[in-house]
């Protein structure tokens, strides 16, 4: 990696980790305070509708903000031409969103749905208007940009969230918090990046972008409906509550994989884009990228697993104790995302969004046929099934790269292993902690402790060289 391109990508992972973990951290404190003063039923329903959102915002985005980033000469037609498509679509969007609202309301008997579908899907034009300016900030690699622009949504949105749940909203508050939140961001990144539209639209660059980004678009579309097909099942055939204690113990290990691979995942696109004819390289930093990530989320994987009990307890209360095995099952497929990241990323950066968009379907339909036969034998079974599914999902995503990058599944099994193997020995070791019996904040704290203690002193023991390059890349940032 040459000495531009490795500063650009440590800064720009500096200011992406800076916004993950200090904005991020404050969502996270306030989604602790309104668990206290809402009710796992409220949060069952947020999360349904989210579910339909989610998938409306994919449309709206049209994978072209990805196409912007990895087309090699990307100007301000390309942007312009983007940005228009992509607010018209989205009004489309939510029109028929807001058509289907009752449909939907009726389909899960929860007639309280129907308004807030309507207001939280204003969210789905305010991602339109967001996803050109965040697709210019990604390629010219300003990420602090983003760090600025979510850390004021996040406070806003914040303040406006706990008052709302204060005075009795309920799930109001949590509509409030989001639609905030994203217009807030928008304005602030609206305001500090220096890209406007021009008034063009080119059918021509339109269609060149589509080519590359409908792949991913169907692929963004199977991926998103997929990772909350748990969401909309158990919304279906279970309670409220159920879907909120399964989304609440599904927040905690995504709040720390989505912080770290989210800032690896935005980094590493544009910078393997940029790299793309340069097979060598490309296979350097897709390794260096799996080995570090997988370092530091192995261990915070295994350590939530291992506190989920007194964790709950001391931070929502008792109330949400059956959200505890959800937090462990998701703990073991969240583990694994950065592998999943680093390769797809690297097939999308050298033009093979066609792979991509073949490998979605085939891990989709694992997972699909994987959940109609554990559906029978109740949530834990449904949990166990996404388990097996996940090193399934790991060697179809490492399979293309043996030949497009020279990567095999074999070196990357290798990469990953030490740090695998001393996270669950950690685990191991923090569980039997819980055997002593002692308050769940004394508990919690030992459990910290020696977590962090035993996988430091084993990394340096067996001289892992990623704590190596850690320490380094600190040191030479703050050159």
């Amino acid at each position: 990696m040459s000495g531009d391109i490795k500063k650009q990508t440590i800064s720009g992972l500096a200011w992406r980790y800076a916004e993950r973990f200090g904005a991020q951290g404050i969502q996270f404190i306030v989604s602790i305070v309104l668990a206290r003063l809402l009710t796992p039923a409220d949060y069952g329903i947020i999360g349904l509708i989210t579910v339909f959102i989610a998938i409306a915002q994919v449309f709206a985005q049209s994978g072209l903000g990805q196409a912007l980033v990895q087309r090699k000469n990307a100007d301000n037609t390309d942007f312009s031409t983007v940005f228009f498509f992509s607010i018209v679509f989205s009004i489309v969007l939510y029109a028929a969103v807001f058509l289907c609202a009752p449909i939907i309301a009726r389909f899960y008997a929860m007639p309280q749905l129907t308004p807030v579908v309507r207001v939280l899907g204003l969210s789905i034009i305010i991602a339109a208007v967001n996803s050109v300016q965040q697709a210019y900030v990604q390629r010219t690699m300003q990420f602090r940009r983003f760090f600025w622009a979510t850390l004021g949504g996040t406070i806003v949105s914040a303040f406006a969230g706990i008052g709302i749940a204060y005075k009795g909203g309920g799930v109001w508050a949590l509509v409030a918090q989001q639609l905030i939140n994203q217009i807030i961001d928008t304005i602030i990144l609206w305001l500090t990046v220096k890209w406007r539209p021009n008034f063009v639209f080119s059918i021509r660059r339109m269609r060149e972008l589509f080519s590359y980004g409908w792949k991913l678009l169907c692929s963004s579309i199977i991926d998103t409906i997929y990772n909350n097909i748990y969401s909309l099942v158990i919304g279906k055939f279970y309670s409220e509550s159920d879907l909120g204690y399964y989304n609440r113990g599904k927040q905690f290990p995504f709040f720390v994989v989505i912080n770290i691979n989210s800032a690896i995942d935005s980094v590493l696109f544009p910078v393997l884009s940029g790299a793309q004819d340069n097979k060598k390289q490309l296979k350097n930093m897709v390794r260096r990228s799996i080995v570090t990530s997988t370092f530091l989320i192995f261990p915070c994987m295994a350590g939530l697993a291992a506190v989920a009990k007194p964790l709950t307890v001391f931070l929502l209360t008792e109330k949400w104790l059956p959200a505890v095995p959800y937090i462990q099952f998701c703990c073991f497929t969240y583990a694994f995302w950065p592998v999943h990241t680093a390769n797809l990323q690297a097939i999308k950066a050298v033009g093979r969004s066609d792979i991509f968009l073949i490998l979605e379907i085939l891990k989709k339909i694992i997972g699909i046929v994987t959940l109609v036969i554990m559906l029978p034998h109740g949530l834990y079974a449904m949990m166990i099934g996404n388990c097996i599914t996940t090193p399934i999902g790991l060697f179809l995503n490492a399979a293309p790269n043996k030949r497009l990058l020279g990567y095999s599944y074999i070196e990357q099994i290798k990469d990953i292993l030490p740090s695998m193997l001393l996270s669950l020995f950690m685990c191991g070791i923090v569980l039997s902690v819980n055997l002593l019996g002692l308050g769940s904040l004394i508990t919690m704290i030992i459990q910290i402790v020696l977590g962090v203690v035993i996988y430091a002193a084993g990394a340096k023991l067996f001289k892992f060289e990623s704590m190596d390059f850690i320490i380094n890349t600190i040191k030479e940032y703050k050159r």
